[in-house]
């Protein structure tokens, strides 16, 4: 077992660098060729191992950021559970290894791992998927097809050939020390095996370069009747969990930025924005309820003469509060919400608190549970229809998909990330927003408090960026696209067919083996 955990360890590692912070994309092929190695022929058990190592080695890194101002308690308990999911999935690659056409099989498996862990508990944790590594290379054009599913499946198939192949060229070696007709034979089929694996995995990614040629190129401008857009960083006084402990100065840093744009429209620096976005957590006083807060916002919305998307957390229903998009009318105020679907369990609402506080104490820093949203997040602001998602909401397929087939022509994240700090979670957040733009073949405007804050073109190119912990302030001209890419149209059915293949071939060993041993009995 030695060489096969050191292999499994270098694919987590491999993994690690792939995702934005070290950027090195084409790595994560390595992560399914190794785990595929290192679950080769093993028995079940030694395919969970293999997985978790992996997992860990991979996950406990790109995760960092989850303990920087709450400790290594909550870190290490997110970490390793989602590490349970990598062990599954070395104990279905182990059990699975053996089949007719395994790296298909194996790939497949990647895909039913990924939706399980988006999906399960209290709604899944999606971080760290193979699609949310490929922002750039020759797998990303192929979100246009299949959604993130069919990036994580292409990644995968492209590391498991390159397993096989290594698998046949050893065989190939193996065989050649020996001078008898039949080994001959066999190595000869194994370099061909080995060949055609190699041919495989280059015509995987050569397939992503040609699919790419009919996305390449479409600019924000294009593809539909622009809206000048306006998109506003007014930062925090402070990084971490205190980052809001001058609630109003956080406000009044966005009022202020959005005033100092409305002096260079009149004096003819900027185009007159037609919106205005704000990010998450603009307002953590609720300006339903505090005068002051409505009066800024409302000044602020007259002083640019556009409606603004304020990011606010407002009181109510009950005893929960809401993490909420408010559509602010320079004349009328505040008119369309859209409250967040998907709040954060155990950092915006905390489930079964009295277990979780036996791990660690933090969980009461969550003093009021949000509330969870149940309508899409589909906004009409200043002649365009938009699609709000928030913060982690970018991350799940069927939210983001939902808000354009509710016809958004472009797509906003207000996001408010001063809780990580100086780390890796905003450039991994962009990522996965990047992903989303070629998936559905809109703009997407991502709005942050503290940054990273950008523009992202179609094609997934970012055409405008900030820094973290600046004020920034930028605008755009922006096509509000209507055509529907050929993985709106699909939706979630490419992940579900790659996840019953998977579960079936699982399912195929498992009836053999049943089969097997009612003979032997």
């Amino acid at each position: 077992m030695p060489w096969r955990t050191g292999l499994a360890a270098a694919g987590g590692l491999a993994l690690y660098l792939a995702f934005p912070g070290w950027g090195l994309s084409g790595l994560a092929v390595l992560g399914p060729a190794a785990l595929s190695l290192a679950a080769r022929g093993q028995r079940v058990r030694g395919g969970l191992w293999a997985g978790l190592l992996l997992g860990l080695v991979f996950l406990l890194p790109l995760l960092s950021w989850t303990g920087v101002y709450v400790g290594s308690v909550p870190w290490l308990a997110l970490g390793i559970f989602q590490s349970l999911y990598f062990a599954l999935l070395g104990g279905a690659l182990a059990l699975t290894s053996r089949l007719p056409g395994w790296p298909v099989w194996a790939a497949a498996l990647w895909v039913a791992a990924e939706a399980l862990r988006s999906r399960q508990p209290f709604g899944g944790f999606p971080w760290g998927r193979l699609a949310f590594s490929q922002a750039d290379g020759p797998f990303t054009s192929l979100a246009a097809y299949g959604g993130a599913p069919l990036v994580t499946f292409a990644v995968a198939l492209t590391g498991t050939l390159l397993a096989a192949a290594a698998l046949a060229l050893h065989r190939a070696r193996t065989t050649a020390r020996t001078t008898a007709r039949p080994a001959a034979g066999t190595r000869r089929g194994a370099l061909r095996v080995a060949a055609l694996a190699v041919a495989g995995a280059l015509a995987v990614p050569l397939l992503g370069a040609v699919a790419w040629l009919p996305l390449a190129g479409p600019s924000f401008t294009a593809g539909g009747p622009t809206r000048t857009v306006a998109v506003v960083q007014g930062n925090v006084p402070r990084a971490g969990l205190e980052f809001n402990a001058q609630r109003r100065a956080v406000l009044d840093n966005h009022v202020r930025e959005t005033v100092q744009l409305a002096a260079a429209v009149r004096a003819g620096d900027v185009a007159p924005p037609d919106l205005v976005i704000w990010p998450e957590n603009s307002s953590d006083i609720d300006p339903y309820r505090n005068a002051d807060a409505d009066a800024v916002i409302s000044g602020a919305a007259r002083a640019i003469g556009a409606p603004i998307l304020v990011g606010a957390v407002v009181e109510g229903p009950g005893r929960f509060v809401s993490n909420t998009g408010i559509v602010w009318d320079p004349v009328t105020g505040p008119g369309e919400t859209y409250v967040k679907r998907h709040p954060v369990p155990l950092a915006e609402y905390v489930p079964y608190r009295s277990f979780f506080r036996l791990f660690s104490d933090k969980v009461d820093l969550v003093r009021r549970d949000f509330t969870q949203g149940s309508d899409v997040g589909s906004l009409d602001i200043g002649g365009a229809r938009v699609g709000d998602v928030i913060c982690f909401e970018v991350a799940y397929d069927s939210l983001v998909s939902d808000v354009v087939r509710a016809g958004a022509g472009m797509v906003v994240v207000q996001t408010n990330n001063a809780t990580f700090g100086f780390t890796d979670e905003s450039e991994q957040q962009l990522a996965m927003s990047r992903l989303r733009a070629v998936e559905f073949g809109r703009t997407v405007v991502v709005a942050a408090t503290s940054g990273i804050s950008a523009v992202v073109a179609p094609d997934g190119s970012v055409a405008r960026r900030s820094q973290l912990f600046t004020s920034d302030t930028f605008v755009e001209q922006i096509a509000q696209r209507s055509q529907a890419t050929v993985a709106q149209r699909l939706g979630s059915w490419p992940e579900w067919l790659l996840t019953a293949l998977g579960l079936g071939a699982v399912a195929a060993v498992a009836v053999r083996r049943g089969a097997a041993r009612r003979r032997a009995r």
